[in-house]
């Protein structure tokens, strides 16, 4: 398919991500000039996650020290493939009710990783990010702005960046509605219109971290880590769907 990036979300709650090391290594010894590397996951749970109660506050210290820990000795095992460790997926959007944690908890395990970058204890070259949504990375609204954040940003390697203006709209069905000057227009047309709309929105997106960003007098990479679209989807807008999530948009 043409990629040469595996990412993952975990390092040791689940066996997947053992056995895709074991798979690139025996790809690799079939054929050298096989090329595959790894951004590896790692998953992070606030205090009490997946409860009634979760502290959003603190971290699940035992797991997440548990992660960051099989996290170390995967890269130590395979410096040739993992070429990224990402702390947290989704870990700081408040959206996540059930296991989101604050910006200092993710600060803490990056903090440490580049730590041990400068010390040795895993290659330098190494990049150390985290993975989450905009909003997350100051591209919404201020309530997400704080000083952990800010620091985190600067800690980092660059930023990745999840953008879904798909599902964003949830909350603004109306987006996909044809506009007084489109009715005119052919329902393809009206399509490509709702997609570019689409288009404008996740580059406001980026644009709104980027800003938030630079408002630091910081200077980071931003990639954007996941995106997509739903060709289906029903769960939250209704039997009629949104009338975004079809085949051909």
């Amino acid at each position: 398919l043409g990629f040469t990036m595996i990412r993952t979300y975990n390092t040791q709650q689940f066996d997947e991500t053992r056995r895709i090391f074991l798979a690139i290594e025996a790809l690799q010894a079939e054929d050298p000039s096989f090329e595959m590397y790894v951004m590896l996951g790692v998953w992070i749970d606030s205090k009490d996650a997946w409860t009634d109660e979760p502290n959003h506050a603190e971290g699940d210290v035992e797991g997440n020290t548990a992660e960051i820990e099989a996290a170390i000795r995967l890269t130590n095992a395979y410096p040739d493939i993992v070429k990224v460790i990402a702390v947290g997926n989704e870990a700081m959007v408040h959206w996540a009710v059930t296991y989101f944690v604050a910006p200092k908890v993710i600060l803490k395990w990056v903090n440490h990783l580049q730590e041990l970058k400068a010390s040795g204890g895993i290659p330098a070259s190494i990049w150390v990010t985290s993975s989450d949504n905009f909003a997350s990375w100051g591209g919404a609204d201020k309530s997400y702005h704080n000083e952990d954040l800010a620091a985190l940003i600067k800690a980092v390697d660059y930023v990745s960046l999840h953008t879904y203006p798909f599902q964003d709209t949830y909350y603004n069905p109306g987006f996909w509605g044809a506009s007084a000057e489109e009715e005119g227009l052919s329902e393809a047309e009206k399509a490509d219109a709702a997609v570019l709309r689409v288009k404008n929105y996740a580059i406001s997106q980026y644009q709104s971290t980027k800003d938030y960003i630079e408002s630091l007098g910081l200077d980071k990479p931003i990639h954007i880590g996941e995106t997509g679209w739903a060709s289906k989807d029903s769960a939250h807008y209704g039997a009629a769907g949104s009338q975004a999530a079809d085949e051909y948009k």
